[in-house]
């Protein structure tokens, strides 16, 4: 059977941690920020982990 190869996408925009979580940024955090108040851009500047059964899917687009 082949080697499957890497989604480049997905690739860029999550990242995998050393025990196996899959991160990712928040989304509505990149545009829009005059009329955010300044608590709720702070929510959004960490990375949230994956969850649920996107993950399955995500794993087998970074072939892990």
């Amino acid at each position: 059977m082949p080697k499957l190869k890497t989604h480049s996408g997905t690739k860029k925009r999550l990242t995998l941690t050393k025990r196996g979580k899959l991160l990712h940024r928040h989304a509505g955090g990149g545009h829009f920020l005059e009329k955010k108040r300044a608590s709720r851009k702070r929510v959004y500047d960490g990375m949230v982990a994956l969850t649920g059964k996107q993950v399955k899917s995500v794993r087998r687009n970074l072939g892990v």
